[in-house]
C-alpha cells in the first residue's frame, strides 16, 4: 500500500504536452468535476473541488506503487458523503481510459496510484529539448512587481559573511521569481546616515593620525587602506586632510569637525564603490540602490509622519512624537522624533517603505525585506506601518529573516579576516573557495536555518562537494554528447518509448518535477528548494549513466552466456533506436541542470 511519499508536487498553471504532474491534476481535476456534473460524486459541489494547480500528485516512495500517486479522493470523499476508496474507484475508472495512462489501482485507505507508458513518461524528453532554456519557467507571477531588498550592509566596511549569505540567497531569489513571470527590482539599502557612519569616520581619523581606535570604532586593514587612499585622493587635489581643524570633545573622543567631515564625505562613496565591486564579482547586480539619506532630504520622512498624523496614528508625550503601531497589532508604540528633535531609525522605515509602494518607475506590489539574525524586534513595528498605511501585513510587506554563517577550516571556526580583522568577509570565501562554490553552499540551505561552511569540504573534487557532485553531472552528460557526435549517434530515428528500464523511469520522472519545484521555490520564498531538487536530480544522473550506455558496447563471452543477458544487452548495447532516445534523455538532463543552477547564480562547465 502506498502511505509514505517524497512530498506532495503542486501544480504549476501551466500544462506541459506531456503527461506530467501538471497534466495529471489537471486530469485529475477536469474528472472531479465530471463526476460532479453527471451525479456521481454524492453531495460533493464543484465550488467544493481545489482548483488543479493544489491538487496533490506524488512520486511514490515504493515505485512498485507506479509513477505518480494520488489523495484526491481521500480529500474529497467526507465532503462527497462516500468511502474514499469507492470514491477512488470512480476516479480510477476514468483516469483508465485516458492517453498514456498503463493502469491504475487504489491502495491502502484510498490512494491513486498510475503507471504511465513508456511513450508517455517519456513525451517529457521533448519537451525539455523544445523549450530549452525556457524549460521550469512560467508566467503565475506575471503582472507583479516584486521589489526585493537584499545584502543592505552599511557601507563601514567589507560585506561581511552573513551579508554574502543574503546576496547569495537574494539573487537566487530573485531569478526563481523571474522564472515564475514577475517583474523584480534587486534594491541595495545604503545606510549612510545615522551614528555608524560618524563612527566610521572617527576610525579614519584615528588611523590617519596613528591613533588607536575609537572604543566604538571599527577596526582592521582596511581602515588603514581607506584612510591613506582620503589622504592621497584629497592631497591630489590639493586638500591636506590631516591639516584640516579637528574637534575633541570633554571625553577626548573625536567631535563633528571639517576633517571628520572630509573623511566622512570621501570614504563613504570609495567603500560604496568596493562593495559593489564585491557584489559584481559575486555575480549580484542592483536594480536600484537606494540611499538613506534620500528620504531625509527629499523631505519624504516629514510627509510621511505628517500622512500618519492625519490617519490619527501620531500623537505627541514626553516631548517626543510617538507612532500609536499598537492599534496596528505592534507590541508597543514606537517613537519617531525623539524630544531632542532628532528623528529614530523607524521615522526612515516608514518613509522608505512608502517610497517603495509609491516611487514613479517600477512601485512594489510587495516589497520583501532580507534581514539578518539580530533584526526579529523589527517584524511587528514593520507590519504595523504597512497596515497602517492600508496595506495587508505579509502580502504586500514581506521580511524574510536569516540565521548566522559559521566558516570551518580544518574542523575549527574560522574567526578572523586578514582584512577586516575580527569577521570573515566576502573576499576571504572568495579566495577559498571561488564564486561556484561559494554562492551554491550559502543558498542550498533555508536562509532561517544557521548554517556551517566547510572550506575544506567546498574546495575538494569529490562528490561529497554538493556543488562539484552537481557540476560534474552536468560535464558527464556533454562528455556523453562528445563521445555519442564521435561514434556517429545524434537524435536520429530516437523512439523515446523504448525509454523503459528503472534507471530510465527514475530520471524520466525526476525531469517531469523541476517545474513545480520552481514554482514552489517562487510561491515559497525558498531557493533552497531549486538546490534540493538539483541534488536530487544529479543522483538520478549519476545512477542511470552507471547503469547504461548511449555509446553502445560490445557484450563480452562471460557477460553474453549469463541469465541475465539480454538486460546487460539493452543496458551496454542498445540498438540505435534506444541509443538515439538515451542521448535524447541525456540531453534534457543537462538542460534542467543547468537550467537549475542558473538559478542560483551557478556556472554550468562542460568540463571539469
Amino acid at each position: 500500500m502506498c502511505h509514505e511519499h517524497n512530498g506532495a508536487v503542486y501544480a504549476s498553471p501551466s500544462t506541459l504536452n506531456t503527461m506530467s504532474p501538471e497534466a495529471l491534476a489537471q486530469l485529475i481535476f477536469s474528472i472531479a468535476t465530471e463526476l460532479v456534473e453527471a451525479g456521481k460524486a454524492g453531495e460533493l459541489t464543484a465550488d467544493q473541488i481545489p482548483a488543479a494547480e493544489k491538487l496533490a500528485v506524488m512520486r511514490p516512495k515504493d515505485r512498485a506503487h507506479g509513477d505518480w500517486s494520488t489523495n484526491i479522493a481521500m480529500q474529497l470523499a467526507k465532503k462527497a458523503g462516500m468511502a474514499p476508496r469507492d470514491f477512488a474507484a470512480l476516479f480510477a475508472e476514468e483516469l483508465k481510459t485516458a492517453d498514456g495512462i498503463a493502469s491504475v489501482d487504489i491502495a491502502g485507505p484510498g490512494f491513486i496510484n498510475i503507471v504511465l507508458d513508456s511513450a508517455s513518461a517519456a513525451a517529457v524528453v521533448d519537451t525539455v529539448l523544445e523549450q530549452a532554456d525556457a524549460f521550469g519557467t512560467n508566467e503565475h507571477l506575471a503582472g507583479q512587481t516584486l521589489n526585493l531588498e537584499f545584502v543592505s550592509a552599511n557601507p563601514t566596511g567589507p560585506i561581511h559573511i552573513g551579508g554574502t549569505r543574503w546576496a547569495a540567497v537574494g539573487d537566487s531569489m530573485a531569478r526563481v521569481l523571474e522564472a515564475n513571470g514577475s517583474k523584480v527590482v534587486r534594491e541595495y539599502y545604503f545606510n549612510d546616515h545615522g551614528t555608524q557612519i560618524d563612527r566610521f569616520a572617527k576610525s579614519l581619523v584615528a588611523a590617519a593620525h596613528g591613533e588607536e581606535t575609537p572604543e566604538d570604532g571599527y577596526k582592521g586593514a582596511y581602515i588603514d587602506d581607506i584612510a591613506a587612499r582620503v589622504i592621497e585622493e584629497a592631497k591630489s587635489e590639493g586638500v591636506d586632510v590631516l591639516s584640516m581643524p579637528r574637534v575633541t570633545g570633554d571625553d577626548g573622543a573625536e567631535g563633528d569637525s571639517e576633517q571628520r567631515e572630509e573623511f566622512r564625505k570621501r570614504a563613504v562613496p570609495m567603500m560604496f564603490d568596493e562593495i559593489k565591486k564585491s557584489m559584481k564579482e559575486f555575480r549580484v547586480d542592483f536594480d536600484v540602490y537606494f540611499h538613506e539619506n534620500a528620504v531625509y532630504e527629499s523631505g519624504e520622512v516629514d510627509r510621511a509622519i505628517a500622512e500618519l498624523r492625519e490617519k490619527g496614528d501620531i500623537y505627541e508625550k514626553d516631548g517626543a512624537i510617538w507612532f500609536a503601531s499598537t492599534k496596528y497589532g505592534d507590541d508597543k508604540d514606537r517613537v519617531v522624533i525623539k524630544s531632542d528633535g532628532n528623528a529614530a531609525y523607524i521615522a526612515g522605515d516608514i518613509a522608505y517603505y512608502l517610497n517603495k509602494r509609491r516611487r514613479p518607475v517600477d512601485p512594489a506590489d510587495v516589497a520583501i525585506y532580507m534581514l539578518g539574525a539580530d533584526h526579529h524586534g523589527y517584524i511587528g513595528r514593520m507590519m504595523a506601518v504597512c497596515a497602517a498605511f492600508g496595506d495587508t501585513p505579509e502580502k504586500n510587506m514581506q521580511i524574510l529573516i536569516g540565521q548566522l554563517v559559521n566558516v570551518l577550516k580544518d574542523g575549527k571556526p574560522v574567526r578572523m579576516s586578514k582584512r577586516a580583522g575580527n569577521v570573515v568577509i566576502i573576499d576571504d570565501l572568495l579566495e577559498a573557495v571561488g564564486v561556484d562554490a561559494a554562492r551554491y553552499s550559502l543558498a542550498r540551505t533555508s536562509y532561517n536555518q544557521n548554517l556551517d561552511i566547510d572550506l575544506d569540504l567546498l574546495a575538494s573534487h569529490t562528490n561529497d562537494n554538493p556543488v562539484y557532485y552537481v557540476q560534474y553531472a552536468f560535464a558527464r552528460s556533454k562528455n556523453v554528447d562528445r563521445n555519442a557526435a564521435a561514434a556517429g549517434i545524434s537524435f536520429e530515428g530516437a523512439d523515446l518509448s523504448l525509454l523503459d528500464t528503472p534507471a530510465d523511469s527514475e530520471l524520466l520522472a525526476e525531469l517531469a518535477l523541476y517545474p513545480a519545484v520552481v514554482t514552489a521555490a517562487g510561491d515559497l520564498r525558498e531557493p533552497h528548494r531549486i538546490a534540493h531538487y538539483v541534488e536530487e536530480l544529479a543522483g538520478k544522473y549519476h545512477k542511470w549513466y552507471a547503469a547504461e550506455r548511449v555509446v553502445p558496447m560490445e557484450l563480452t563471452e562471460n557477460e553474453a552466456a549469463r541469465d541475465d543477458a539480454e538486460a546487460l544487452r539493452v543496458a551496454k548495447n542498445p540498438e540505435s533506436a534506444r541509443a538515439a532516445a538515451r542521448l535524447k534523455l541525456n540531453d534534457a538532463a543537462g538542460q534542467i541542470l543547468k537550467n537549475a543552477l542558473g538559478l542560483l547564480g551557478v556556472s554550468a562547465p562542460e568540463q571539469m
